[in-house]
């Protein structure tokens, strides 16, 4: 069965990094299939395609039987700004929940400051009439002692090395272990925001886990959406605080 023209080209990854097949079927299938949930309400009447590849789709002539959902991404953020620029990129395609685990931001008063800045951005998107579905908001703990055990060696290493390598495998990791037994459909991170930080080794890491763990990884590079420069503008228009370091001790005053 061809296609219509105005559907969603079939077969399209918007999760590159799957663990098996049945994950991978589960989150194409809702993307290219108009991220319809089959009710099958209708005695089978619907054309479900058992292979994501082919130019199949799911029909839409019964559509007060369909329930339109999207794919659960659970997203590690940093800060309130490369979240707010982060979300407006992702909120279309998914069911976002922000995860807030930061243990490398080792002053409590400076943690706190970009909690709450993650706080304020989700209550007023969330309050908004305009808003696409809703935030959902989960606070990792605050362990600065992981973090110190983790980069344990690695303190005089520059920004961008092996410190920093670590920094983002073991947040990740949490993001992952977090998603997978959260039950969400996968992950990613706002990391990529920043142009001071490598995509190449974010993706390369967060590749690497999500095989680990089973679970989907959303791989893609903010900075190609200038969601750096957006994220200035959304920290103006929401009141959020704005770092002026990465968020570690040995960050500060360093580039």
């Amino acid at each position: 069965m061809d296609a219509p023209a105005d559907s969603h080209a079939a077969g399209v990854f918007f999760v590159k990094i799957l663990l098996d097949s049945s994950l991978c079927d589960k989150i194409v299938r809702k993307r290219d299939f108009f991220m319809t949930n089959i009710k099958n309400n209708a005695g089978g009447q619907y054309a479900a395609t058992e292979n994501f590849q082919n130019n199949e789709y799911v029909s839409l002539e019964y559509e007060d039987e369909t329930e339109i959902v999207k794919p659960s991404l659970l997203l590690h953020s940093c800060c309130g700004p490369c979240c707010a620029s982060a979300i407006f990129g992702l909120i279309y395609e998914f069911d976002v929940t922000v995860y807030y685990y930061n243990p490398n931001i080792t002053d409590r008063a400076e943690y706190e400051k970009r909690l709450e800045s993650q706080k304020v951005f989700i209550d007023k998107y969330n309050s908004s009439e305009n808003r696409v579905g809703k935030i959902n908001f989960i606070e990792g703990p605050f362990e600065p002692e992981c973090y110190f055990h983790e980069i344990k060696g690695l303190e005089d290493e520059p920004e961008g090395g092996q410190r920093c390598r670590e920094c983002f495998r073991f947040r990740l990791e949490k993001a992952a272990e977090t998603a997978k037994l959260g039950g969400y459909d996968c992950f990613t991170t706002t990391l990529s925001v920043s142009p001071h930080k490598s995509y190449e080794l974010i993706s390369e890491i967060g590749r690497y886990i999500c095989v680990r763990y089973g679970i989907g990884f959303i791989d893609r590079d903010l900075k190609k959406i200038d969601a750096y420069a957006r994220g200035f503008e959304l920290a103006k228009r929401y009141a959020l605080y704005r770092q002026n370091f990465c968020g570690c001790e040995f960050s500060r005053g360093r580039k």
